[in-house]
């Protein structure tokens, strides 16, 4: 099962195309694509064994956030290990944590808007949570998870890495910097959703290429490590890192250029497809 985001509303993505699922249920369950996971349950089942209308043919560009209004939207840094070693940090023993702001949320094809000349490329595989996830144990924790679905970290290394505090959360949620679709895809749709390939490439040219079974904090442990701090909430995103391959850890480094156009792919999953286009310009004041 594919669920999509089309025009703001709540879609299944079928072989024949796109069925709204509001129709097609006969107004049972609602058009809002982040509040189905409120009745993750109960939809997925009717899903599964509905009689579904042939689809209608759309527009690609008309596909917005997978899950445009989540509650939380979680962000673990340095969960591969090659991606620490080009960071030139240790291995964490804990999953760093930080936040990308909702407003940052973007369909899967559109323009990306550059608000500065440092700004850097992260494809991660993002989980979307089912439902309500409390001290969960890393062996339970794939029932709580609804679907997967691909995602950029876009980063502008300047804000995020402004002394003497980093801005981690600020420096990666200007608008259009979380992309995430095209769809949410439930686990029964892959052979494993542990095993999946991963990449990324710039007008063409691979500049990420790796699997998610590379993932120092495999999915599981992380709902563990999370829920047990705070619960996961029905809708939830978590973008679980990315392999190495990032610009900034390039010598020389590279950033996204007004013009380049970014592809980052996940098996099974889809691909995401963000033109660099001139933004308003951004600079970092200096502490007074």
């Amino acid at each position: 099962m594919r669920i999509a985001n089309l025009s703001g509303r709540l879609t299944l993505l079928t072989d024949t195309g796109a069925v709204d699922v509001e129709r097609a249920s006969a107004g049972r369950f609602g058009p809002d694509p982040t509040a189905v996971y409120q009745d993750w349950a109960e939809f997925a089942e009717w899903a599964r064994g509905a009689a579904l209308p042939a689809g209608a043919a759309y527009d690609e560009t008309d596909l917005g956030a997978a899950v445009p209004e989540p509650a939380q939207v979680f962000a673990i840094g340095l969960n591969y290990r090659e991606h620490a070693i080009e960071s030139g940090l240790d291995f964490p023993v804990e999953p760093p944590v930080f936040t990308k702001f909702r407003t940052s949320l973007a369909g899967p094809v559109g323009e990306l808007e550059l608000p500065t000349d440092t700004v850097d490329w992260e494809a991660e595989l993002v989980v979307v949570i089912g439902k309500t996830a409390r001290d969960v144990a890393a062996g339970d924790a794939w029932e709580y998870v609804a679907g997967l679905t691909v995602g950029q970290d876009f980063s502008e290394r300047t804000r995020q890495l402004v002394p003497p505090a980093p801005q981690f959360s600020l420096g990666k949620s200007f608008p259009g910097f979380s992309p995430v679709g095209p769809a949410v895809v439930t686990l029964d749709e892959l052979d494993d959703p542990s095993d999946l390939e991963i990449s990324a490439a710039i007008d063409g040219d691979q500049v990420q290429h790796s699997r998610t079974s590379g993932l120092i904090f495999s999915i599981p442990v992380l709902i563990e490590r999370l829920s047990a701090v705070l619960p996961l909430l029905p809708g939830d995103l978590i973008f679980t890192g990315t392999p190495s391959g990032v610009g900034g850890g390039m010598n020389p480094k590279r950033f996204l250029q007004a013009g380049e156009e970014i592809v980052t792919r996940i098996e099974g999953l889809g691909e995401l497809r963000q033109k660099c286009v001139p933004g308003k310009r951004h600079t970092t004041a200096s502490a007074s």
